[in-house]
C-alpha cells in the first residue's frame, strides 16, 4: 500500500507537467496568432513563424525532466 510520501512525489510530478504544458499551451497560442498574421503579409516569414511556434515545446521537455527528478529523488528515501 502507498503511504502519503508517495502520493505527494506523484502529484509533485504531475504539476510540474501541467503547469509547463499550460505555459506552452499560452505562449504558442501568442507566437501562432502573430506568425499567421506575420505569413498572411509576407509568404517568405513561413520558416521563421515555425521556428518561433515550435520553440517553447522545450518548456514542456523541462517540466518533463523536473518530474523525473522528483521521482527519481524518491527512489533514494
Amino acid at each position: 500500500m502507498a503511504d502519503l510520501g508517495t502520493g505527494l512525489i506523484a502529484l509533485s510530478a504531475g504539476i510540474a507537467i501541467s503547469v509547463t504544458a499550460i505555459a506552452t499551451a499560452i505562449a504558442e497560442k501568442q507566437i501562432g496568432s502573430a506568425a499567421v498574421g506575420a505569413m498572411a503579409e509576407k509568404e517568405g516569414l513561413f520558416g521563421k513563424g515555425l521556428i518561433l511556434t515550435v520553440i517553447p515545446e522545450t518548456i514542456v521537455i523541462f517540466g518533463l525532466v523536473v518530474a523525473i527528478l522528483i521521482i527519481g529523488m524518491a527512489g533514494s528515501h
